[in-house]
C-alpha cells in the first residue's frame, strides 16, 4: 500500500495550487478554490507559503460583488530565474525563463558524437549556462535552481542516469557531476518527464488531470498523468510504451525484443516504412532522419509519402488505442520533433485508428491532439522541475523563507 507523508502531501497540494495559477496567469483564491479539490483553509494555507517564500505576489485585487476585494495572485517574476537545460546526443539547449516561466533567452551548442563522457557532457552544459547568462546579462545569484533533461532513463531522487543507450551510460551518478561543474541547484530528470510535466502546467494540462504525452523522435514514449501528478511507476521506470509490442513477431527493435512500437513508429522505423514503400523515393535521406522526416511531413500527393504515414498511423493509432482502453485519459498529445513534423498529416489518419481501435466510452472522452507548447517542450519542464525544487528548499528550511 503506498504510504505518503504529510510533506508528500503539502507538496502534491503546493504543486496543485500553482498549476491553477500558472494556468490562468492570474488567480485569486476563490479561482483556485473552484478549480481544485481542496478545501478552502488548505487553500489559503498553501497560499501563504508561497507568499512567504517569495513565489507568489499579491498584484491587485478585484471585485467581489459585494464583499471584501479578492487579491489576485500571480507568479513573482522579481524572485529570481530558473534555467532548463535539454540535453540531446547531438546538443545542448538552454533557456533562461522567470518565475512566471516565460522565456528570457535561449542558447543552443551542437555536441558531436565525441562527446560521450559524464564530465565531458557536463562541461558542454556549464559552457552553454555560461553563455546564456552573459549574453543575456544575468547574474549567478539570480538563478534560483537549474533543471536538466538526459536522455534515457533517469532516477530523479538519487540523480542517476540509469541507461542512456546513446552513450553507453549504465547506473551513473550525473547529478553530482554536474553539481560539482556549476555549483547552482541542479535537478535531473529526462525528456519524456520534462516533456510531459511541461504539457501538465502549460498546454494539455491546463484543461485537463488525466492526460498522456508520447514522444515520437528517434525513441518513442508515453508520459502519463493521473490525477494532475506524474505517473513514475515504482522505480521511475514509466513511460516505456515504446516499447510494448504491436505486431507479434515483427521487426526487431533495439530493445531486443521484436514488434515494438517504436520500431515502426520512431523515425528510423518510419524511414524502414519509406523504403519498403519505394526503394527509389527521393523522400529517402539515408543517414538523416531529421530531413526524411521533414520531408514526408511536408509532401503532399506523393504516393510513397501517403502510404508510409497510412502505415505509420495505423501502428501508432493501435498503441494510443491501448492507452486509451488502458488509462481513459482525458487528453493524449503527440509532441516531438518527429511527432511534429509528421503530425498535420498523421493525425486525421490516426483519429481514424484510434476510433476503430479504441472502446466507444474511452474514445468519446479524449481529446487527441498536437503539442501546441511555443519553444522547447523538454527545457521548459526541466526548468518547472528546478522551480519544485525550489520550493522544496525554500519551504522546509525556515531560515529561507523571506522575500526578495
Amino acid at each position: 500500500m503506498l504510504r505518503r507523508t504529510t510533506r508528500d502531501i503539502r507538496r502534491a497540494n503546493r504543486i496543485d495550487v500553482l498549476r491553477r495559477v500558472y494556468a490562468f496567469g492570474q488567480a485569486s483564491r476563490q479561482d483556485i478554490a473552484r478549480h481544485c479539490e481542496l478545501s478552502f483553509a488548505t487553500i489559503a494555507n498553501v497560499v501563504n507559503d508561497l507568499l512567504g517564500c517569495g513565489a507568489l505576489v499579491e498584484a491587485d485585487f478585484q471585485d467581489s460583488g459585494g464583499g471584501r476585494p479578492r487579491a489576485v495572485l500571480t507568479p513573482n517574476t522579481a524572485r529570481g530565474l530558473l534555467v532548463g537545460v535539454d540535453i540531446a546526443e547531438t546538443y545542448v539547449h538552454v533557456d533562461l525563463f522567470d518565475l512566471a516561466l516565460k522565456a528570457k533567452h535561449t542558447s543552443e551548442h551542437p555536441i558531436g558524437p565525441e562527446t560521450n563522457q559524464p564530465q565531458e557532457v557536463a562541461d558542454h552544459v556549464a559552457q552553454a549556462l555560461d553563455t546564456l547568462l552573459a549574453e543575456c546579462g544575468a547574474s549567478r545569484t539570480d538563478v534560483l535552481g537549474v533543471g536538466v533533461s538526459v536522455p534515457g532513463q533517469v532516477d530523479p531522487d538519487k540523480g542517476v542516469s540509469v541507461f542512456a543507450p546513446g552513450w553507453d551510460w549504465h547506473d551513473v551518478p550525473f547529478l553530482s557531476v554536474l553539481r560539482r561543474r556549476i555549483d547552482l541547484p541542479v535537478y535531473l530528470d529526462n525528456p519524456l518527464m520534462a516533456s510531459t510535466v511541461a504539457e501538465l502546467w502549460l498546454g494539455a494540462g491546463r484543461e485537463v488531470d488525466n492526460l498522456v504525452c508520447i514522444t515520437v523522435g528517434t525513441g518513442v514514449g508515453a508520459g502519463i498523468a493521473i490525477n494532475g501528478s506524474l505517473y513514475r511507476g515504482t522505480n521511475n521506470a514509466a513511460g516505456e510504451w515504446g516499447h510494448s509490442v504491436v505486431v507479434f513477431d515483427g521487426r526487431s527493435c533495439r530493445c531486443g525484443s521484436r514488434g515494438c512500437v517504436e520500431a515502426y513508429v520512431g523515425a528510423p522505423g518510419v524511414m524502414r516504412t519509406l523504403m519498403e514503400v519505394d526503394r527509389s523515393s527521393p523522400l529517402y535521406h539515408d543517414g538523416d532522419q531529421t530531413a526524411c522526416i521533414e520531408a514526408l511531413g511536408a509532401v503532399h500527393g506523393d504516393p510513397a509519402a501517403t502510404e508510409t504515414i497510412k502505415r505509420t498511423a495505423g501502428h501508432l493509432g493501435a498503441g494510443v488505442a491501448n492507452l486509451i482502453n488502458i488509462l481513459n485519459p482525458e487528453a493524449v498529445v503527440v509532441g516531438s520533433w518527429a511527432g511534429l513534423a509528421l503530425g498535420p498529416r498523421l493525425l486525421p489518419e490516426l483519429r481514424e485508428v484510434v476510433a476503430a481501435h479504441a472502446l466507444a466510452r474511452s474514445n468519446s472522452a479524449v481529446q487527441l491532439r498536437l503539442c501546441d507548447i511555443p519553444g522547447n517542450p523538454v527545457s521548459l519542464g526541466a526548468a518547472i522541475f528546478a522551480l519544485e525544487g525550489f520550493l522544496d528548499e525554500a519551504l522546509t528550511r525556515p531560515a529561507s523563507r523571506t522575500k526578495r
